[in-house]
């Protein structure tokens, strides 16, 4: 079958092969035809080595499809059940989900270190215990959350993983309040999902921040109030708030350098949310005097923050609802033969989301 796979971090380009077969199958594992799967920057983080990954490995823990084949002991799955992916399963009897902390669950995470596909030259690992940028992948059942027929392949890749951090990140993380301020900084999918979360919560200004253009302008079409380049928000914060800050700060970029901004942006007793994934050596520094005087929360958010499955069923009721646009997310289209097209679109800003269709 063919499988898009990184031969060795730091690598920038994908090579398509055919000689790769999904591996694993077996009493509690399920066999995906994957139909569509969605770019996110973590991928890119984990071909660069800013995440950990071994390698070599298939990219894409964004994907939907179609059950080919369950393993035995598996009840709730069927051949020909249309799911989605979900690269962070929660096993249900750790102490993070006996807490309700389903987001913290290690389970996930300990699928990564399992290869899930194999080549003549020997094993090849997924992302994230996953590997969608393929036409079949095998993962835990866990793995694989049942989607109603009315939910597109495309969409429901997107709420694998980008819709849900971002959505997740204003709705249950930050809670953001209706009537306050809000600054979000990056817009690509995971952004401009954290902007459609805060409008649904009823925040008064929302002020995206990008450096690239056309992200800025759709960033307005998706519920931002105001879009401004990185050294326009040093005005943003006085037009909007007299220059005392923002109520609710997103950074969704994953380094230090914009999480100190973000954190210089957020007014006193305001609430900095950490949404981007960043690499283990890279610091954030701040003094004590003004994490105690400041009183601003700090807040990470990890994978939207709330129960995997009531923020996969929330977000399906929100887009039936006209609540929050998800096609619209999908800026650009390409077959799993031009995926370095898709890097690129990435790595240039010049998409949001580009759905890889398998």
């Amino acid at each position: 079958m063919r499988a898009a796979v990184l031969h060795e971090i730091g690598q920038d380009k994908l090579e398509v092969l055919d000689d790769v077969e999904a591996v694993g199958f077996g009493p509690g594992k399920v066999r995906i035809r994957v139909r569509a799967a969605g770019l996110c920057h973590s991928d890119l983080s984990g071909m660069s080595g800013v995440l950990p990954q071994p390698a070599p490995f298939v990219p894409g823990h964004e994907g939907a499809g179609e059950i080919l084949e369950v393993g035995e002991g598996v009840g709730h799955l069927k051949a020909g059940d249309r799911v989605v992916v979900c690269w962070l399963p929660a096993c249900g009897a750790c102490p993070a989900c006996k807490r309700g902390q389903t987001e913290l669950c290690l389970a996930g995470f300990m699928n990564a270190g399992t290869p899930n596909f194999r080549r003549p030259a020997g094993d090849v690992f997924g992302m994230a215990g996953t590997g969608t940028f393929t036409e079949e992948v095998v993962v835990d059942a866990g793995c694989a959350v049942p989607i109603p027929d009315d939910v597109p392949f495309d969409i429901a890749a997107l709420i694998g993983c980008g819709v849900t951090t971002g959505l997740g990140a204003a709705l249950n993380t930050a809670d953001v309040q209706a009537g306050s301020s809000v600054a979000v900084i990056g817009c690509g999918g995971v952004g401009i999902s954290a902007i459609q979360g805060a409008r649904l919560k009823g925040a008064a200004e929302i002020v995206a921040v990008d450096p690239v253009l056309s992200r800025r302008e759709s960033a307005l079409k998706f519920g931002a109030t105001r879009a401004v380049s990185p050294d326009e928000l040093a005005d943003a914060k006085q037009q909007v708030t007299a220059g005392e800050g923002f109520d609710y700060v997103f950074e969704v970029v994953g380094k230090s350098a914009t999480a100190r901004t973000a954190y210089d942006t957020t007014r006193r007793g305001g609430t900095l949310v950490v949404v981007g994934a960043g690499a283990m050596d890279d610091n954030l520094q701040l003094n004590m005097f003004e994490l105690f005087f400041d009183e601003k929360r700090i807040l990470p958010s990890m994978y939207g923050g709330g129960d995997v499955m009531t923020s996969y069923e929330r977000t399906i009721a929100l887009w039936r609802a006209g609540r929050v646009d998800l096609a619209g997310l999908i800026t650009h289209r390409v077959p799993l033969s031009d995926i370095n097209e898709a890097l690129d679109q990435m790595r240039t800003g010049t998409s949001l989301r580009t759905c890889i269709e398998i």
